[in-house]
């Protein structure tokens, strides 16, 4: 078996608190799309955890989704289907529904289009009630919660002048322009926080 596993020190930190989480936030069976998987850890992790669930991951970056399957077959979990090249601000996509939409750490690195589109593809694909968890760091009420995403966010925006930590009520109010009430929000480590946005009815 050739092993094309990539490897993040940040999925390894924060895979447990953010199983907790989705403990509370996921239905018990069903289909849960994570949007860009990255290296697929995570996934691999939960679906170990949540063997009820069926997980598809996704990613548009080839490397990126040769690690997932890799830790697909690493981890032995029958529960995760073929990752899907997938990018979240283009169209059409490649998916008609789901009981869940999970992003981790993807809104503050790509262009503010893509969380745009993270939207708008979970408002087609969702059911009322049906919920998105977002994870990441956020400013709130246009300052940042701590010296360290201040200094995370001038490293983001070096990198790519498109990226950066987000608003927390700018992702709040495109959320509500799409039909998703909330979010709920979960402090997290490391300044991080978990969003728990729901479907509205009628939307």
């Amino acid at each position: 078996m050739s092993d094309a596993r990539l490897f993040s020190a940040a999925a390894a930190r924060n895979r447990g608190p953010i199983l907790d989480v989705l403990r509370t936030v996921l239905p018990p069976t069903g289909l849960a799309l994570e949007i860009a998987s990255g290296s697929g850890e995570h996934i691999a992790f939960f679906a170990s955890q949540l063997p009820n669930l069926t997980f598809r991951p996704s990613d548009p970056d080839a490397a990126a989704r040769a690690s997932i399957s890799s830790w697909t077959a690493f981890s032995g979990a029958a529960n995760i289907l073929a990752p899907l090249a997938l990018d979240a601000k283009t169209t059409p996509r490649p998916i008609l529904r789901a009981d869940a939409v999970i992003c981790i750490n993807m809104v503050h690195i790509s262009p503010w289009a893509a969380t745009e589109g993270l939207f708008e593809g979970a408002s087609e694909i969702l059911r009322t009630g049906a919920p998105l968890y977002l994870y990441g760091p956020y400013k709130r009420c246009g300052g940042h919660t701590a010296p360290s995403n201040a200094a995370f966010d001038v490293n983001l925006r070096a990198q790519n002048a498109a990226w950066g930590v987000r608003d927390l009520e700018a992702v709040t109010d495109y959320a509500g322009s799409k039909g998703f009430a909330g979010p709920k929000i979960i402090e997290m480590p490391a300044n991080n926080l978990s969003l728990v946005f729901r479907r509205s009815a009628g939307c």
